[in-house]
């Protein structure tokens, strides 16, 4: 199966902790060009709207920091990953911070409204906070509540205004209204750096989640067998891949949030290779290259560009 791909670069870092990760798409460009390859040169590029401005001024809304950009950042993925579907082709994409992940599966639902999607989030976070439980604010560790359309408010810790809860409603409605995955279509993959109020969630939605000990023992295949059947009655599948699923120790730590115990990158490459070939994946997304954090210079992106570059050999 041979598909027509569009890249979409997305270098929108409002949600994350750390700076720099808005580099990271030209710093897997850089790692393409250090080996001559011509790979961004193959395909028709996309550019999503940044707002990156917005971390020259104070935070307005601390429980949802940069929220009024967070709506129009995920408008405008939504809206570029309904356009590239339309046009036949397959999105691939390349983001900076992970908060907008919640406006490509927004995009890929108003795309195929009728259809059940499964999302395979495979990183070291469980990125189920909302304004009403986080506890830094930043809101790459939200994208997935607004999916499930979930406010999470039983573990609630915080308490908003009614201009925030105005605008949390509408990242949760963008593209479509109402949860964009069903929680038994939601599976985790080397995940193991969540806070209390993620685990409750995960508890009573009973998201199911392949630690990396998990990965070991089993076997590769194994997982693969079961994330297949788990998700046999999806008619679509989104595929997220944060490179903070990886271990620093065979990567770099260029990325804001690295874990220790994370996948090696012949892990990671296994599963993006199998999730390619399925014809039901009909989106893939790399994020949160951080150059700017990388000790062993630019280490990070050369390990994503070369995942990248496989994971497109098998689409």
């Amino acid at each position: 199966m041979k598909r027509d791909i569009t890249l979409l670069i997305n270098k929108s870092e409002i949600t994350a902790g750390t700076r720099g990760s808005s580099l990271g798409p030209d710093a897997i460009m850089a790692a393409a060009r250090k080996g001559s390859s011509h790979y961004f040169g193959q395909y028709p590029i996309k550019h999503v709207d940044e707002f990156n401005f917005m971390l020259d001024h104070d935070v307005k809304y601390p429980f949802s920091k940069r929220i009024e950009g967070l709506v129009k950042v995920f408008n405008s993925v939504s809206d570029n990953i309904q356009e590239i579907i339309s046009e036949g082709r397959f999105p691939l994409v390349i983001a900076a911070d992970h908060g907008s992940a919640g406006g490509t599966i927004a995009g890929i639902k108003a795309s195929y409204p009728t259809k059940r999607l499964g999302v395979v989030w495979i990183d070291a976070h469980g990125d189920l906070h909302t304004p009403y439980t986080t506890p830094s604010g930043n809101m790459h560790g939200m994208p997935l509540a607004t999916a499930l359309n979930e406010d999470n408010r039983e573990v609630a810790i915080n308490s908003l205004s009614d201009e925030v809860t105005l605008m949390w409603e509408e990242l949760k409605a963008t593209g479509i209204k109402g949860a964009k995955v069903n929680p038994e279509d939601l599976v985790f993959i080397a995940v193991r750096d969540t806070e209390k109020e993620e685990k409750a969630m995960i508890n009573r939605l009973n998201i199911k989640s392949h630690m990396v000990a998990e990965v070991r023992e089993k076997g590769m295949n194994v997982i693969m067998n079961e994330v297949n059947d788990q998700l046999k009655d999806c008619d679509i599948i989104y595929i997220s891949f944060d490179v903070d699923s990886m271990d620093p120790l065979f990567t770099s730590h260029g990325t804001g949030t690295p874990v220790d115990d994370g996948l090696k990158p012949e892990e990671a490459e296994f599963f993006l290779g199998e999730f390619a070939k399925n014809e039901k994946t009909v989106c893939i997304e790399f994020v949160e290259v951080n150059p700017c954090l990388d000790e062993k210079t630019n280490k990070m992106a050369e390990v994503t560009f070369d995942l990248l570059e496989k994971t497109t050999r098998s689409l």
